[in-house]
């Protein structure tokens, strides 16, 4: 049974052709008995993160549509080398093989198996500095007294929960304290307590802009 390939294409600007990417790749194909199932291009600049192409090879290889990506280089299907060690990483997961024409590197092989070897560790060692660096800076931060997360709401609490129950609308409330109508919402909850009828009122209603809330309670 052949395998079903796809092929990326990308290009910076007009004035390139995507043709001579596609035909290369089409001859690659044919040389190996591949079936080609889909064309993949994109026509954008390499530092560009939203890529149309590319974005629906993705998605296709999550729903298995083939066993194998064709790319003429590197460069054309990341804009970068983290980009790319992600890419290559997802496709590897998904048990499907990746091969480029320049760096003559196909992942079925020995040098492409062990590639990814080196591309995982590499992940690894990455997830790793970046997790310890974040614990350093938490305990750093903690070592000189500043807060780590939201910093508490500098309101009256009690207030705001007694504005809302006397009639004032969510807006109002929200509008008079500079919160949101959702933090309104939530105090108001809170201040009712989890057993009672009303709490759940306020989600029920959250764009009602009534002062009857109060009779309901």
């Amino acid at each position: 049974m052949k395998k079903r390939a796809a092929l990326y294409c990308r290009i910076s600007t007009g004035d390139q052709h995507l043709e001579t990417q596609l035909l290369d790749l089409r001859e690659m194909a044919k040389q190996r008995g591949y079936e080609i199932v889909r064309e993949y291009t994109d026509v954008i600049s390499g530092t560009k993160s939203k890529r149309a192409g590319l974005d629906q090879l993705m998605s296709d290889a999550r729903r298995h549509r083939f066993d194998i990506v064709l790319v003429a280089a590197f460069d054309r299907i990341a804009r970068n080398v983290r980009h790319f060690l992600d890419v290559l990483d997802e496709l590897n997961h998904l048990g499907i093989q990746f091969m480029s024409k320049r760096e003559n590197v196909d992942t079925s092989g020995p040098l492409g198996r062990a590639m990814l070897t080196i591309v995982g560790a590499i992940s690894e060692l990455e997830r790793s500095v970046i997790v310890e660096r974040v614990r350093a800076g938490m305990r750093r931060a903690k070592l000189e007294g500043r807060r780590i997360g939201r910093a508490p709401l500098d309101i009256d609490r009690a207030q705001v929960v007694a504005d809302r129950l006397a009639g004032m609308s969510l807006t109002s409330v929200a509008k008079k304290y500079h919160v949101s109508r959702a933090t309104v919402c939530r105090l108001t909850n809170e201040a009712r307590g989890p057993k009672s009828h009303a709490g759940n009122l306020e989600k029920a209603v959250p764009h009602t802009e009534t002062g009857n809330l109060q009779a309901a309670a």
